[in-house]
């Protein structure tokens, strides 16, 4: 593995446990700094950390990146043209979809219940935080397809024949969400991912689908989260998981 992808490995995985430093610095400058109530600074918190610490995580991931391109010229090879792209990506929509719609009713055969506690839990996020709508929808998806599809399943997929590297992928980038429960659906989703850019070379590709998918999931919960809800506990499709 690239000496930069490891440093872009090691930025997402503090990223994700930067809250044990970063809430307390949080919370201080907001009581002591600001003078801020305290009952409101436990509540914004983390959706204050949250924010700043995926913005910070991107930034030092698109310059590394950046670095890494330049310096491998990575990805220019293709011959894929913009339009092939763009279609590739809306389809990758669809197949996301339809992937998450298929591991639900497998899900639900074996007794799962469907609904994710990560995507009610971001949606109110959301609700108390408008902006968090951007790390959910935009950030988020671009972090995690350049991590885990970009360096996971594009390293691996040099030594290991597609379906071990996208399957082995996947479940890593499952288990990365901490839904155990539900780790069918987040590995059928980024086995879908994986196979977007395996057939573009273009890791913009998913991360399009992801960043559209994970809007129109959100735009979804937020307009109407009742009739979701109702529609959830009726039939297999899960109404849409953030991944």
């Amino acid at each position: 593995m690239k000496k930069e992808y490891a440093y872009i490995l090691i930025t997402y995985i503090a990223m994700q446990l930067s809250g044990y430093v970063g809430y307390p610095i949080v919370y201080l400058i907001g009581v002591k700094g600001f003078h801020t109530s305290e009952s409101y600074m436990k509540m914004m918190t983390p959706v204050y950390w949250i924010v700043i610490s995926f913005i910070s995580a991107l930034i030092i991931v698109l310059l590394i990146l950046r670095k890494s391109e330049r310096k491998y010229q990575l990805e220019r090879s293709t011959p894929l043209s913009a339009g092939k792209s763009i279609s590739w990506a809306v389809g990758g929509i669809f197949l996301a979809f339809i992937a998450q719609t298929l591991a639900s009713i497998i899900e639900q055969m074996i007794g799962i219940k469907p609904g994710s506690e990560n995507t009610q839990r971001i949606v109110n996020l959301i609700e108390t935080f408008p902006i968090v709508v951007v790390v959910s929808s935009i950030i988020g998806p671009i972090l995690e397809e350049i991590v885990f599809r970009k360096i996971i399943f594009g390293t691996l997929n040099k030594y290991l024949s597609f379906f071990s590297s996208a399957l082995i992928s996947s479940v890593i980038f499952g288990l990365a969400h901490m839904e155990f429960v539900h780790l069918l659906l987040y590995s059928a989703m980024g086995f879908t991912f994986a196979f977007l850019y395996k057939k573009t070379n273009r890791i913009l590709v998913p991360i399009s689908a992801h960043v559209i998918m994970n809007t129109i999931v959100v735009i979804a919960q937020l307009l109407n989260r009742e009739e979701i809800q109702k529609i959830i506990e009726k039939q297999s499709f899960i109404g849409g998981l953030f991944s």
